[in-house]
């Protein structure tokens, strides 16, 4: 069963891009000099994910995850309240969380998974660690040829 009318409002208004946590990473890969595309649909054999940051020439997706939609093993729970509608819907969630996963790499993605109680600064070191690992193996490509 849906939730309630009231339920479904509060949960229509809970931002699907632009968080705190994602803003607070952008700002400081940013800052560190990286330019990125935000909220991009990449068009994959067979998939379509959409990751928070993308780094288009560097081949590296980024997604920010909420502990409760995406099942956080610290930090997610399940919900005490309509089970029978949250636990399925919860479940989709981490099952597509998997397959962008999979369809991602098998593409040549790096793909990253950042928990929203994630520290912005560890995360931003390693997405930005990442990024220039790949800009640096490109650079040894381009020169050998």
């Amino acid at each position: 069963m849906p939730p309630t009318p009231g339920r479904s409002r509060n949960m229509a208004a809970i931002k699907r891009r632009d968080t705190k946590p994602e803003q607070a990473i952008r700002s400081l890969l940013h800052a560190a000099g990286k330019r990125y595309r935000v909220d991009l649909r990449l068009q994959l054999e067979g998939a379509r994910p959409r990751p928070d940051i993308v780094f288009t020439r560097a081949r590296v997706a980024v997604f920010v995850d909420g502990c409760f939609w995406h099942c956080c093993p610290e930090h997610g729970r399940q919900p005490s309240v309509n089970g029978g509608y949250w636990g399925p819907k919860l479940e989709r969630n981490v099952a597509r969380d998997r397959a962008a996963d999979e369809a991602l790499t098998t593409a040549g993605w790096t793909v990253f998974r950042v928990w929203e109680h994630e520290a912005p600064e560890r995360a931003a070191e390693r997405i930005i660690a990442a990024v220039d690992a790949s800009a640096a193996l490109a650079n040894r490509g381009a020169r050998s040829r």
